[in-house]
């Protein structure tokens, strides 16, 4: 089941980041390995769709984000 979030952090460095999902509860970490398009930088306030993973009752995780399709042509006049 896809959930929707919002990105509330995101370090370049490390590929980390976390997404608040919108209809509450706590962030959830991701790696740049668990988006779609990884050549796609996330940031703050941007909607992803994404998957839930949770390993060994661990918190869980977001997997298999990606970027709403309205959200992409936001970005591209952002950057151009």
């Amino acid at each position: 089941m896809t959930h929707y979030g919002k990105i509330t952090s995101y370090d370049t460095a490390t590929g980390a980041g976390t997404i608040t999902p919108e209809k509450g509860g706590d962030a959830l970490s991701f790696a740049k390995a668990d988006l779609q398009q990884q050549a796609q930088i996330p940031k703050v306030d941007q909607r992803y769709g994404y998957e839930t993973k949770q390993v060994d009752g661990a918190k869980p995780f977001a997997v298999s984000l990606q970027m709403e399709q309205g959200e992409h042509a936001k970005a591209d006049k952002q950057q151009g």
